[in-house]
Protein backbone atom coordinates (compact mmCIF):
# COMPACT_ATOMS: atom_id res chain seq x y z
CA UNK A 1 0.00 0.00 0.00
CA UNK A 2 0.97 3.63 -1.03
CA UNK A 3 2.06 5.93 1.85
CA UNK A 4 -0.44 8.60 0.37
CA UNK A 5 -3.01 5.97 1.24
CA UNK A 6 -2.48 4.93 4.52
CA UNK A 7 -1.96 8.57 5.28
CA UNK A 8 -5.81 9.12 3.94
CA UNK A 9 -6.86 5.89 5.78
CA UNK A 10 -5.15 7.66 8.88
CA UNK A 11 -6.76 10.78 8.14
CA UNK A 12 -10.55 9.23 7.80
CA UNK A 13 -10.11 7.16 11.23
CA UNK A 14 -9.34 10.37 12.92
CA UNK A 15 -11.67 12.36 11.46
CA UNK A 16 -14.38 10.02 12.09
CA UNK A 17 -13.50 8.81 15.63
CA UNK A 18 -13.74 13.26 16.48
CA UNK A 19 -17.47 13.72 14.29
CA UNK A 20 -18.89 10.18 13.86
CA UNK A 21 -19.53 11.60 10.87
CA UNK A 22 -18.89 10.27 7.40
CA UNK A 23 -15.59 11.93 6.00
CA UNK A 24 -15.60 13.40 2.63
CA UNK A 25 -12.44 14.03 0.21
CA UNK A 26 -12.75 17.76 1.19
CA UNK A 27 -12.83 17.56 4.87
CA UNK A 28 -9.32 15.92 4.77
CA UNK A 29 -7.62 18.25 2.16
CA UNK A 30 -8.83 21.37 4.46
CA UNK A 31 -7.56 19.55 7.82
CA UNK A 32 -4.69 17.24 6.53
CA UNK A 33 -1.59 18.52 5.00
CA UNK A 34 -1.44 15.90 2.34
CA UNK A 35 -0.39 18.05 -0.47
CA UNK A 36 -3.12 16.66 -2.87
CA UNK A 37 -6.25 17.89 -4.44
CA UNK A 38 -9.68 16.68 -3.37
CA UNK A 39 -10.16 15.00 -6.82
CA UNK A 40 -6.97 12.97 -5.90
CA UNK A 41 -8.06 11.76 -2.65
CA UNK A 42 -11.47 10.63 -3.77
CA UNK A 43 -9.16 8.75 -6.19
CA UNK A 44 -7.17 7.34 -3.57
CA UNK A 45 -10.16 6.44 -1.13
CA UNK A 46 -11.65 4.46 -4.34
CA UNK A 47 -8.75 2.41 -4.24
CA UNK A 48 -9.36 1.82 -0.07
CA UNK A 49 -12.88 1.24 -0.61
CA UNK A 50 -11.46 -1.54 -3.44
CA UNK A 51 -9.30 -3.34 -0.90
CA UNK A 52 -12.28 -2.98 2.08
CA UNK A 53 -10.66 -1.03 4.26
CA UNK A 54 -13.46 2.12 4.19
CA UNK A 55 -16.75 1.95 3.83
CA UNK A 56 -19.60 4.43 1.95
CA UNK A 57 -22.90 4.87 4.30
CA UNK A 58 -25.95 4.53 2.01
CA UNK A 59 -26.62 8.28 3.57
CA UNK A 60 -23.62 9.98 2.79
CA UNK A 61 -20.95 11.23 0.22
CA UNK A 62 -18.72 10.40 2.91
CA UNK A 63 -16.59 7.06 3.69
CA UNK A 64 -16.07 6.02 7.54
CA UNK A 65 -13.50 2.79 7.85
CA UNK A 66 -14.35 -0.72 8.23
CA UNK A 67 -12.94 -3.31 10.47
CA UNK A 68 -10.71 -4.23 8.22
CA UNK A 69 -9.61 -0.80 7.90
CA UNK A 70 -9.26 -0.42 11.63
CA UNK A 71 -7.56 -3.20 11.91
CA UNK A 72 -4.43 -1.61 9.43
CA UNK A 73 -4.61 1.33 11.12
CA UNK A 74 -4.05 0.04 14.74
CA UNK A 75 -1.16 -2.23 13.28
CA UNK A 76 0.27 -0.04 11.29
CA UNK A 77 -0.55 3.84 11.42
CA UNK A 78 -1.90 4.45 15.30
CA UNK A 79 1.08 6.07 17.12
CA UNK A 80 0.57 5.09 20.44
CA UNK A 81 1.91 8.60 22.87
CA UNK A 82 2.61 8.84 26.32
CA UNK A 83 0.23 10.35 28.15
CA UNK A 84 0.67 14.40 29.21
CA UNK A 85 2.20 15.29 32.82
CA UNK A 86 -1.01 16.44 33.75
CA UNK A 87 -2.84 13.11 33.05
CA UNK A 88 -0.21 11.04 34.35
CA UNK A 89 -0.52 12.77 37.50
CA UNK A 90 -4.20 12.55 37.78
CA UNK A 91 -3.76 8.85 37.58
CA UNK A 92 -0.80 9.02 40.09
CA UNK A 93 -2.80 11.21 42.51
CA UNK A 94 -6.08 9.19 42.29
CA UNK A 95 -4.47 5.86 43.13
CA UNK A 96 -2.21 6.48 45.77
CA UNK A 97 -4.87 7.66 48.05
CA UNK A 98 -5.98 3.69 47.60
CA UNK A 99 -5.94 2.33 51.44
CA UNK A 100 -6.24 -1.28 50.32
CA UNK A 101 -6.49 -3.89 47.20
CA UNK A 102 -10.35 -3.11 46.62
CA UNK A 103 -10.41 0.71 46.92
CA UNK A 104 -7.05 0.85 44.34
CA UNK A 105 -8.88 -1.74 42.15
CA UNK A 106 -12.08 0.20 42.10
CA UNK A 107 -10.34 3.96 42.10
CA UNK A 108 -8.12 2.03 38.63
CA UNK A 109 -10.88 1.26 37.16
CA UNK A 110 -13.03 4.42 37.36
CA UNK A 111 -9.92 6.51 36.59
CA UNK A 112 -9.41 4.32 33.42
CA UNK A 113 -13.34 4.65 32.59
CA UNK A 114 -12.97 8.34 32.96
CA UNK A 115 -10.05 9.04 31.23
CA UNK A 116 -10.98 6.77 28.20
CA UNK A 117 -14.80 7.61 28.26
CA UNK A 118 -14.90 3.76 27.56
CA UNK A 119 -16.09 0.75 30.40
CA UNK A 120 -13.06 -0.05 31.75
CA UNK A 121 -12.33 -4.20 33.31
CA UNK A 122 -10.50 -5.48 35.53
CA UNK A 123 -9.23 -8.93 36.92
CA UNK A 124 -8.23 -9.33 40.82
CA UNK A 125 -5.03 -10.49 41.76
CA UNK A 126 -4.48 -14.44 40.54
CA UNK A 127 -8.48 -14.99 41.29
CA UNK A 128 -11.88 -14.87 39.14
CA UNK A 129 -13.12 -11.56 40.76
CA UNK A 130 -13.27 -8.41 37.92
CA UNK A 131 -14.22 -4.93 38.48
CA UNK A 132 -16.41 -3.34 35.87
CA UNK A 133 -17.15 0.58 35.31
CA UNK A 134 -17.87 3.08 32.78
CA UNK A 135 -20.69 1.62 31.39
CA UNK A 136 -22.86 4.78 31.29
CA UNK A 137 -20.37 5.53 28.33
CA UNK A 138 -21.80 2.50 26.06
CA UNK A 139 -25.20 4.56 25.69
CA UNK A 140 -23.14 8.27 25.25
CA UNK A 141 -20.50 6.72 23.02
CA UNK A 142 -23.42 5.27 20.69
CA UNK A 143 -25.95 8.11 21.15
CA UNK A 144 -26.49 7.91 17.17
CA UNK A 145 -27.23 4.08 17.13
CA UNK A 146 -30.42 2.40 18.72
CA UNK A 147 -30.74 0.97 22.44
CA UNK A 148 -31.26 -2.24 20.59
CA UNK A 149 -28.12 -2.36 19.25
CA UNK A 150 -26.36 -1.53 23.20
CA UNK A 151 -28.20 -3.97 24.68
CA UNK A 152 -26.83 -7.01 23.74
CA UNK A 153 -23.38 -5.29 24.81
CA UNK A 154 -25.07 -4.46 28.15
CA UNK A 155 -26.45 -8.01 28.67
CA UNK A 156 -23.09 -9.71 28.19
CA UNK A 157 -21.12 -7.41 30.66
CA UNK A 158 -23.47 -8.44 33.09
CA UNK A 159 -22.18 -11.75 33.15
CA UNK A 160 -18.85 -12.74 34.73
CA UNK A 161 -17.51 -15.66 32.81
CA UNK A 162 -17.71 -13.05 29.74
CA UNK A 163 -15.70 -10.21 31.94
CA UNK A 164 -13.25 -13.04 32.30
CA UNK A 165 -13.08 -14.20 28.88
CA UNK A 166 -12.24 -10.94 27.92
CA UNK A 167 -9.15 -11.04 29.80
CA UNK A 168 -8.26 -14.54 29.54
CA UNK A 169 -5.85 -13.30 26.47
CA UNK A 170 -4.62 -10.68 28.10
CA UNK A 171 -0.78 -10.32 27.72
CA UNK A 172 2.17 -7.96 28.78
CA UNK A 173 1.60 -6.13 25.88
CA UNK A 174 -0.98 -3.99 24.60
CA UNK A 175 -3.33 -5.87 22.77
CA UNK A 176 -6.57 -4.89 20.58
CA UNK A 177 -9.07 -7.02 19.05
CA UNK A 178 -11.57 -5.56 16.68
CA UNK A 179 -15.28 -5.93 15.47
CA UNK A 180 -15.63 -9.72 14.75
CA UNK A 181 -11.93 -10.72 15.88
CA UNK A 182 -14.16 -10.90 19.67
CA UNK A 183 -14.79 -14.24 20.41
CA UNK A 184 -18.16 -13.25 22.21
CA UNK A 185 -20.59 -12.88 19.69
CA UNK A 186 -22.43 -10.24 21.38
CA UNK A 187 -19.72 -8.09 21.64
CA UNK A 188 -18.70 -8.26 17.44
CA UNK A 189 -19.93 -4.02 17.41
CA UNK A 190 -17.04 -3.42 20.04
CA UNK A 191 -13.08 -2.99 19.98
CA UNK A 192 -11.31 -4.64 23.53
CA UNK A 193 -7.51 -3.15 24.31
CA UNK A 194 -6.09 -5.17 27.26
CA UNK A 195 -2.77 -5.75 28.73
CA UNK A 196 -1.68 -7.35 32.19
CA UNK A 197 -0.41 -6.15 35.29
CA UNK A 198 1.68 -7.24 38.50
CA UNK A 199 4.52 -6.62 40.72
CA UNK A 200 8.38 -7.38 40.33
CA UNK A 201 7.87 -8.09 36.64
CA UNK A 202 5.41 -11.43 37.15
CA UNK A 203 1.50 -11.10 36.03
CA UNK A 204 -0.67 -11.16 38.57
CA UNK A 205 -3.77 -10.19 36.80
CA UNK A 206 -5.14 -8.48 33.67
CA UNK A 207 -7.00 -5.37 32.86
CA UNK A 208 -8.91 -3.95 29.69
CA UNK A 209 -10.93 -1.43 28.08
CA UNK A 210 -14.23 -2.10 25.88
CA UNK A 211 -15.77 0.75 23.68
CA UNK A 212 -17.09 0.77 20.11
CA UNK A 213 -15.17 0.34 17.20
CA UNK A 214 -14.44 3.98 16.60
CA UNK A 215 -12.61 4.73 19.34
CA UNK A 216 -9.79 6.49 19.54
CA UNK A 217 -7.07 3.62 19.41
CA UNK A 218 -3.71 5.59 20.24
CA UNK A 219 -5.14 7.05 23.67
CA UNK A 220 -7.07 4.14 24.96
CA UNK A 221 -3.84 2.09 24.07
CA UNK A 222 -1.13 3.99 26.08
CA UNK A 223 -4.00 4.78 29.06
CA UNK A 224 -4.37 0.85 29.29
CA UNK A 225 -0.69 0.44 29.09
CA UNK A 226 0.02 3.45 31.65
CA UNK A 227 -2.36 2.88 33.83
CA UNK A 228 -1.18 -1.45 34.27
CA UNK A 229 2.04 0.48 34.91
CA UNK A 230 0.62 2.18 38.15
CA UNK A 231 -1.38 -0.51 39.32
CA UNK A 232 1.88 -2.64 39.32
CA UNK A 233 3.91 0.15 40.88
CA UNK A 234 1.45 0.43 43.84
CA UNK A 235 1.65 -3.36 44.40
CA UNK A 236 5.04 -3.48 44.90
CA UNK A 237 7.18 -1.56 42.08
CA UNK A 238 9.59 -3.79 39.04
CA UNK A 239 6.80 -2.93 36.93
CA UNK A 240 7.89 0.25 35.68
Amino acid sequence: MQERQLEILRAIVDEYVATQEPVGSKIIAEKHSLGVSPATIRNEMAVLEEQGLITQPHTSAGRIPTNSGYRLFVDKIAEVKPLSTAERRAIETFMSSADNLDDLLMRTAKVLAQLTNQVAVIQYPETDRVVLAGTANLARNNSQESAASIFPVLEALEEQVVLLRLLANATTEVQVRIGSEQGEKNLQTTSLVTTQYGSTGQPVGALGVLGPTRMDYAMTMATVNAVALYIGQFLGGGNS
